[in-house]
């Protein structure tokens, strides 16, 4: 049952929610234009907030429901197992992000995705690592740059500061930092090179 259950996770992430929003009501490929991502930052960049708004959504909400899933199991909450079982379906959900079966396996980088994942399995960790996202972004207004550091804060914070003991949860976090962090070599080239495009906060202009 729990490998029909990672199944599920996996189609669920598959969903290309920028894709199928940006030909069903624009008639665009959001992955032809901008970054080339079919994530939530380059809907937000191609299409614009109406269409960038529910994409973030729904990708965020792709990954909780993902994981939700192990509440089906008869494995006892917060044991081993379960923890087990959730991990393995937010990985699934993630996989499924970046190389969805419903989009030719050309899908985002799944900062969205894994905050749904990350949320839902540890809501205190994630929540302070989306405030250092923020604090960045305001400071930098560079979305990219506010994923790679608050990704990176994540296992800081939830081994160092919330003394988090579970070694299965450490590796996660290690990962999920490491995997940002690969995903976004692209950003980091243009960071370098001082191309990566910034975005319009409040009254502010966007380069």
């Amino acid at each position: 049952m729990s490998n029909l259950y990672v199944l599920i996770a996996y189609l669920l992430g598959s969903i290309p929610t920028s894709v199928w929003i940006g030909k069903v009501f624009y008639n665009i490929d959001v992955r032809e234009f901008g970054s080339g991502n079919a994530g939530a930052t380059n809907t937000f960049r191609v299409l614009g907030k109406k269409a960038g708004i529910p994409v973030l959504i729904i990708d965020i909400l792709k990954g909780s429901l993902a994981v939700s899933l192990s509440f089906l199991s008869t494995y006892e909450i917060n044991s081993n197992a379960f923890i087990n079982l959730q991990l393995a379906l937010g990985i699934a959900a993630l996989i499924g992000h970046i190389f969805p079966i419903f989009a030719g396996f050309r899908g985002g980088k799944g900062v969205a995705t894994i905050l749904g994942v990350v949320f839902c399995i540890l809501p205190v960790a994630c929540s302070l690592s989306l405030l250092v996202f923020l604090f960045v972004l305001l400071i930098s207004r560079i979305v990219s740059l506010s994923s790679m550091i608050a990704g990176l804060s994540f296992p800081i914070i939830l081994n160092l500061v919330l003394h988090n003991q579970n070694r299965v949860l450490i590796i996660f976090s290690i990962v999920v930092s490491a995997l940002l962090i690969i995903t976004h070599r692209k950003n980091i080239k243009r960071l370098l090179k001082k191309e990566e495009s910034k975005v319009k906060l409040f009254s502010g202009s966007s380069k």
